[in-house]
Order: C-alpha cells, then structure tokens, then sequence
C-alpha cells in the first residue's frame, strides 16, 4: 500500500490526513516514482484553505507539485525512463506521498551531485523566478530588486538574477541579510523608510522589481522605484496587480499563465540544475518534515516566515 496526503474539504491545516491507498499503477505515457522527498509551497496550503479559489471538492484532493525519488515503474509507450532513475518531479499532483503517478514529461534527470531534498526543493521557486525574471525582460547591468529574498523564489530570483549580470537588492528581515549577501543581493529591511532605505542604495534607480512579498509597502515601494509600472511583477497575486498596471503571474484564475510563460517554466529545471552542478547555484532546505508530520509543516509554510525550503520525507 501506498501512502498519500489529502484533504476532503477546505479549511485549517489540521484538515489534512495520511491515508493508505492501494498502489499506484502508470498508464501509457506514465511513470510512478517512490517520492524521497516532496517540495512544500505556499500555493499549497492556499488551496487547501480556500483562499485560493477552485473546484467543489468531489472526492479528497491530494498536494504537491513538486519532489524527487526513483522510477518504480514505467507505463507503456515509456522509453526514456527506466526502474531506478533518480527524477526530479515537477508540474505534478499528489507528491505529498510515498510514490506518485506522473506524465513522462514532468520528469527530469536528478544529476547526483543534487541529493533528494535539494532536487525537490527546485521546482515550482525555480520556475517561477525563471518566468518572472524573463518577463520582466532582466538584462545585464540592470538594478533588480527582489521583495521577499529569503523564501524560495526570492532566492532563486537573487541567483538567477546575479547569473543574468544584474545588481540585486534584495529586502528581507535582518535576521536573513547575511544570507542574502552570500547568495550575492544587496540587503535592505523591511519597514518605515523601506523605499528610502533602496534609494539611498541605488540613487540611480532601479530597472526592475519583483515582488515575492506581497505586502503594500512592497508594492508602494516597487512602483515609486520604476518608470514604468510594467517593470514591476508580482507572484502574490491579488485584485491591487491590476489596478495597479503591474504584472502579475499565477498558474491558475482569474490570471492564468501564457503559452510562453508556461514554457519558461517547465524549461527552468534542467537549466537550473545544470547551474548547481556548475557551482552557481545554490539551494537552501530550512525546514524537513516526516509525511506524518504534514500538518506542522503545512502551518510552518503558512506562517510565511521560511527562509528557503520546507520538505516532506516520506
């Protein structure tokens, strides 16, 4: 039997349960991994608290986009995964489990100097902060700012940012600054005077602001640093992005991802795992969670104060 995570209605975190199930079997197209480890997100426990909205809930829905394991067994028409493939999983649904049913296509080859934890964490951070930093169209010699440094896409954004020759400014509790400056962003607090605070840092201006943060002092600060407010893009998506004349990206309604953005999304695992065996790119796991210790790290992740990573092991 296999062991999945789910929840049969919205509502606090305490709603989520670990249920056995019979195991998984792949269809044509498929493969089921043995998950080593799941990526825990903040769009996770959005949905399972219906703040984010979606469907009636019919039958229990399960969790996890993200995660990594080995190929325990392949359907038909599968010939380029085989038993014992170390996989990077991503764009999936259900790794929030001991072993998870995906297309081939949501997979990626787990180089071995990435561990399980590490390569789980990549994901929906990476992807997104891939997307949004090619949205906003980030150039060498560019100022980026990036609201929010510490979690997992604001990380990603400092690296890849940094990769793309941009200055990074990156704001984040003090508690986080000496990481962010190991990672290679400029670090600035959040509070009264954050706009002055980044202004005196970069008298210049800045090109381009991405907002992982979400909160009105970012987004006041971000639109009075540009001269354009469509160099401003935000992950926290809400009914301001609009009205604001900023950009906004979400995998879902009511603001749907473009053919493009999609792309730059499912294209960032392999380019970004290459960078780590490079050496240039690094990956930070906070926090490690038992699956029976689901709850915990669903409230953990909706606290909203983790630096980098939270995981599941299974």
């Amino acid at each position: 039997m296999a062991r999945v995570v789910q929840y049969a209605e919205t509502g606090p975190a305490e709603v989520l349960e670990v249920v056995e199930v019979p195991d998984p079997v792949p269809g044509p197209g498929e493969v089921l991994v043995e998950v080593r480890a799941a990526g825990v997100n903040p769009i996770e426990w959005k949905l399972r608290s219906g703040l984010r909205p979606s469907p009636p809930i019919i039958e229990p829905r399960r969790l996890g986009a993200d995660g990594a394991g080995v190929v325990a067994a392949v359907g038909e028409n599968v010939d380029d995964w085989a038993v014992g493939d170390e996989v990077i999983v991503s764009g999936a649904t259900g790794t929030y489990g001991t072993h998870v049913v995906v297309p081939r296509q949501n997979l990626v080859a787990k180089p071995a100097a990435l561990d399980f934890e590490q390569a789980a964490a990549l994901g929906i951070p990476v992807a997104t902060a891939h997307q949004a930093l090619a949205s906003l169209d980030v150039r060498r010699g560019h100022t980026l700012v990036v609201h929010g440094g510490s979690g997992g896409v604001g990380q990603a954004a400092i690296q890849l940012g940094r990769h793309l020759g941009a200055r990074v400014i990156a704001t984040a509790s003090p508690a986080n600054h000496d990481r962010l400056r190991e990672l290679g962003a400029e670090p600035v607090a959040y509070g009264d005077g954050l706009l002055e605070r980044i202004q005196e840092l970069a008298p210049e201006g800045v090109d381009r602001v991405l907002d992982a943060a979400g909160t009105d002092e970012a987004l006041a600060a971000s639109l009075a640093l540009v001269d354009d407010p469509q160099h401003v893009g935000t992950i926290v998506v809400g009914p301001k992005a609009p009205e604001l004349g900023i950009q906004a990206w979400s995998g879902g309604a009511p603001w749907p991802l473009t053919p493009e953005q999609l792309r730059l999304r499912e294209d960032a695992i392999p380019v970004v795992a290459d960078l780590f065996v490079r050496g240039v790119f690094e990956v930070e796991v906070s926090r490690r969670f038992a699956l029976d210790d689901v709850v915990a790290a669903a409230k953990e992740s909706e606290a909203g104060h983790t630096r980098g990573k939270i995981v599941l092991l299974p």
